[in-house]
């Protein structure tokens, strides 16, 4: 394609292809304009095409070469220059070695511009070539060999490659560094295992005397090896790089984001430093774009709580609350709920700090304390902008609480987060925080508290009969869970030997009707409208979460570590 020459779209090059016609473009269009998505994923959806022809009509678009993969079998020699790991994490499959000329095929050519670290890492010109995704994994897993160790054996070898670079690095030496191909290749290295195993945060600690790397997998930390400690300052140069950061600041904290693409999924970093003692501790967020596609369907919550959070969503006015700990999956719940109200006819506008994910067809507004932004200030303007829903990212003052007070007053579905141990205690917080009762009274509509527990990995799920030790630490009697068989994960390569595979939500939610209301007007105490909630049907965080240990989905251990009796 021509510099400055308009792009075409990919629907008009299948066209000319005489694959589609434009029927078939239109009801595609109105597809995506419903339910979001790729064009050319919706095409194939629709049986109009396949995939083979959409990564033709990819690479025609962004004028690269097309190959396909069922033909053109990978040169040895090609494959030997990348290996499993970084050939995974690009989502890529090398292809043809020309003298130093690398040919690698990729599923989406907007990554083209990240082949660069490839040129790093493997002394190699790199050119991209285009082919089929599916084609592309089959491919990686026919002429590759991943051995149960590799994984370990893998880092070990980066590691010492790293650390023969040796000696204490200059200021001025940092760029440099953080371009060298050892600590390119350890880095992306560090990113696929960590997206590989559905980490949420990286952590780079340095301390006097040792150097930590840190993955969070369901909400617990877990640490890799890692390179000396006097090499961290390469590795936090290379994040700092690839984030747009200052490398030569060291003394003040910054954030900065990394968008890429690891196995063919699109991923964001968010990245935050933070000067210690002994170097920068890096931080990196993992928002991994593939599970955008949020429901209140695949959330895994009760069905009489979806159920009420269904009709929370349709309700024409008022407020509901998710409560609970940071790291609780609330505003997960909230995103799935959104999507429920996320139609043509209704207008959305989120305020959050920060805007963790982009949702098709909603407005989203960062918070920006630095420069006047805060949550109360945007959401004067939100009430301008002519909305249906607001989701307010968090309740933190009275004068935010009170302006979602005065939205919901003035007609609008207000959507917030608190942070409460339970539903009941939301109540007493917007109190203490100075919201009148009878303001509460005539928004709140309903509160959903919610914790994360760890499911039992499925690959290794082993059964037990509860002992007395077990079911006194539950308060239950024998009675009561005869014919119970409890659950726990024996430890396996799909679990990483934890026990746990994937996380679930217990909950409890808190219809306000009119009996809390009185109670509310009365000042009563936090008890006494837990108990009035319990009378109407509440089943409380613990119950849930017995529910779940029954069911042999997750652990006594969890439960105990998430709720109190």
């Amino acid at each position: 394609m021509a510099p400055g020459a308009p792009r075409r779209l990919l629907g008009q090059i299948l066209k000319e292809f005489g694959l589609i016609h434009e029927g078939m473009v239109q009801e595609a269009l109105t597809i995506q304009r419903d339910k979001g998505g790729r064009i050319g994923e919706i095409l194939v959806g629709m049986d109009c095409c396949g995939p083979a022809d959409v990564a033709r009509a990819l690479a025609s678009q962004a004028g690269l070469d097309f190959v396909d993969l069922a033909i053109e079998v990978p040169q040895p020699e090609a494959l030997a220059k990348i290996d499993l790991a970084t050939a995974r994490a690009f989502g890529i499959l090398p292809v043809r070695l020309d003298g130093k000329q690398l040919r690698v095929a990729m599923a989406d050519p907007a990554n083209a511009p990240m082949l660069q670290d490839l040129g790093f890492t493997t002394g190699c010109e790199i050119v991209g070539v285009v082919a089929d995704g599916a084609q592309i994994q089959a491919g990686l897993d026919k002429h590759y060999r991943e051995e149960v160790g590799d994984s370990q054996k893998r880092m070990q070898q980066l590691v010492q490659e790293l650390q023969q670079q040796g000696g204490k690095i200059d200021l001025e030496d940092k760029a440099a560094m953080a371009a060298a191909a050892p600590v390119v290749k350890l880095l992306n290295y560090i990113l696929y295992q960590a997206i590989r195993d559905r980490a949420s945060d990286i952590h780079l600690e340095p301390f006097e005397h040792d150097f930590k790397i840190r993955y969070r997998v369901d909400g617990s930390l877990f640490e890799l090896e890692a390179p000396a400690p006097h090499l961290a300052e390469a590795l936090v140069a290379r994040v700092k790089v690839m984030a747009d950061l200052d490398i030569a600041e060291t003394r003040l904290p910054q954030d900065g984001r990394i968008e890429l693409t690891v196995g063919g999924r699109s991923v964001d970093l968010r990245v935050s430093t933070l000067p210690t003692m002994f170097g920068e501790s890096t931080v990196m967020r993992i928002l991994d774009r593939s599970n955008v596609q949020l429901s209140l369907d695949n959330l895994g919550l009760e069905g009489g709580v979806r159920d009420q959070l269904r009709g929370y969503a349709r309700l024409p006015h008022g407020i509901v609350l998710v409560t609970g700990p940071t790291g609780s999956g609330k505003t997960t719940t909230l995103y799935a709920v959104l999507n429920e109200t996320n139609r043509e006819d209704t207008k959305v506008i989120t305020v959050e700090d920060p805007v963790e994910y982009d949702l098709e067809g909603i407005v989203q507004v960062p918070v920006n304390e630095e420069i006047g932004v805060s949550y109360s200030a945007v959401l004067r303007t939100i009430l301008r902008q002519d909305p249906d829903v607001i989701l307010v990212g968090e309740i933190r003052d009275h004068e935010t609480a009170q302006t979602a007070i005065e939205a919901s007053l003035t007609g609008h579905l207000v959507f917030s987060t608190l942070h409460t141990n339970d539903a009941a205690s939301a109540i007493t917080r917007l109190v203490d925080i100075g919201i009148e009762p009878f303001l509460l009274t005539a928004t709140v509509q309903g509160i959903l508290a919610q914790r994360l527990v760890r499911r039992v990995c499925s690959e290794c799920r082993a059964f037990y009969e509860p002992g007395d030790e077990v079911l006194r630490r539950l308060g239950l009697s024998v009675e009561q869970v005869i014919g119970s068989r409890f659950a726990y994960g024996k430890g396996c390569t799909t679990c990483n030997f934890t026990g746990y595979r994937g996380r679930m939500a217990i909950t409890e939610v808190l219809h306000v009707d009119d009996r809390i209301r009185e109670l509310i007007l009365e000042g009563a105490s936090t008890t006494k409208v837990q108990e009035a909630a319990v009378e109407n049907g509440l089943k409380s965080l613990r119950e849930s979460g017995l529910r779940a240990v029954f069911e042999g989905q997750t652990t006594v251990e969890e439960l105990l570590r998430e709720t109190i009796e």
